[in-house]
């Protein structure tokens, strides 16, 4: 019997070496996931452990930098004293800070997305640091002193070079996109018009192929970023075939730009008080849009998308900045006993308009927008000689001062410096 079974096992070794294995599988498995479920039963309870989650958190927090580097930049509205408290310093500590800065600048007037730096102890909440710019080339910078735990203040300035920029181009669209092609600065494209603004008309003036020539100043740091622009010293907008060549002499009650017969460009009143608008609708006798009849426009509409900018057409103090009836928000203007300029439908005034503040010629008052009586956003553009509304578009302006004598034969001498110069930045010899 025993042989007959050994016989039958020779003959079968195939299948009882498979059922051998097959059931060393079972056990196998069947051990490895008991193990496994054990094992991350243990890992579980393990980490969801009260004491060990607190020493966890105790060592992960101790891995928290001492020093905080905090940058802030400013929101309207915001005041010195909220922003600190913002970031839990204190109020004492506000108030050392505040005297600090206080012999230098302004805290009541903080402008909008200027930014402030400053170290925070995170153990105390002391202030280690703190840094305020002041301008593009001065900061302010405090530091405690561990032994008397004062600030000491140093103000840090930033040298700049100076370098004389030519820009020139033909102008197919506009002014602005011939001069943002040519990588001319934002500002000192702004600036161009301005001084041209007294003469010209950017809406009809400037045809297809006219040019423009322009000679600035940039400063730059020691990483060759520029900080900031300075005075466009020649400029030559080429209107039909005809230079209008202006140069920028600096001196002292004298400072301006100038034709070439040292005529000053700067006028009592700019013939356009905001730029990329076209004339909508001139001084004179039509139909009014929304009362549907016919009556006098005592005034020039600018047509222009909303937001943008307006400016003051010459210096003077501001009589009024508020709701005008049908002329909906609007600024008024007195420049001088004779002359009195309004700006309707605005979208909101400039920071800083109000009633008896005094403006600039070219600084910006507000916005274009469609308050009041409009149909949509423009400019309406009134100018007011001795109580009468006039036609701005036809004023004749009385031209600003010429030099004589010594002043004359400097511009002369800073004239012919300049066209040098002009020159060889054209042919690449500066």
């Amino acid at each position: 019997m025993v042989n007959k079974i050994k016989l039958q096992i020779k003959k079968n070794t195939e299948i009882v070496a498979l059922s051998l294995l097959i059931i060393v599988t079972i056990v196998s498995t069947t051990y490895y996931n008991f193990s496994k479920t054990k094992i991350y039963n243990n890992y579980k309870n393990t980490i969801n452990n009260v004491y060990l989650k607190k020493t966890f958190h105790h060592f992960f927090n101790n891995l928290e930098p001492k020093f905080k580097k905090i940058n802030h930049r400013i929101s309207a509205g915001e005041t010195f004293d909220n922003i600190l408290e913002r970031y839990s310093v204190k109020k004492d500590e506000v108030a050392d800070i505040k005297k600090k800065l206080s012999k230098k600048v302004n805290l009541n007037k903080l402008n909008t997305n200027q930014k402030i730096e400053f170290t925070i102890d995170q153990k105390n909440n002391l202030v280690k640091e703190f840094v305020f710019k002041i301008s593009n080339t001065e900061k302010i910078h405090l530091t405690r002193d561990i032994e008397t735990d004062e600030f000491n203040q140093k103000i840090l300035v930033t040298r700049l070079s100076r370098d004389i920029v030519y820009k020139e181009n033909i102008i197919l669209e506009s002014l602005y996109k011939s001069a943002v092609q040519k990588k001319v600065p934002a500002n000192i494209i702004v600036e161009f018009a301005r001084i041209y603004g007294f003469q010209v008309d950017f809406q009809r003036d400037i045809r297809k192929r006219d040019t423009f020539q322009i000679m600035y100043e940039i400063f730059s740091d020691e990483n060759n970023k520029i900080i900031e622009t300075g005075n466009i010293l020649y400029a030559n907008l080429k209107l039909s075939r005809e230079n209008n060549e202006l140069y920028f002499f600096d001196k002292k009650n004298s400072e301006g730009h100038y034709d070439k017969n040292g005529k000053s460009v700067k006028k009592a009143l700019m013939k356009t008080p905001i730029n990329g608008a076209r004339l909508s609708s001139p001084f004179g006798m039509r139909k009014h849009p929304i009362d549907g009849y016919n009556k006098m426009h005592k005034g020039t509409d600018f047509a222009a998308p909303l937001g943008t900018p307006i400016m003051a057409s010459g210096d003077g103090v501001v009589k009024k900045a508020g709701w005008c009836g049908g002329g909906g928000n609007c600024v008024v203007i007195r420049h001088n006993s004779s002359y009195t300029t309004v700006y309707a439908h605005m979208s909101e005034f400039a920071k800083g308009i109000r009633s008896g503040v005094r403006v600039k010629q070219a600084q910006i008052i507000g916005y274009v927008g469609s308050t009041g009586k409009s149909t949509g956003p423009h400019l309406h553009y009134e100018v007011i000689f001795n109580g009468k509304k006039i036609n701005s578009q036809k004023l004749k302006l009385p031209s600003g001062k010429i030099l004589k004598g010594d002043d004359r034969k400097l511009f002369e001498t800073k004239k012919i410096k300049l066209d040098v110069l002009k020159s060889e930045k054209i042919i690449g010899l500066n």
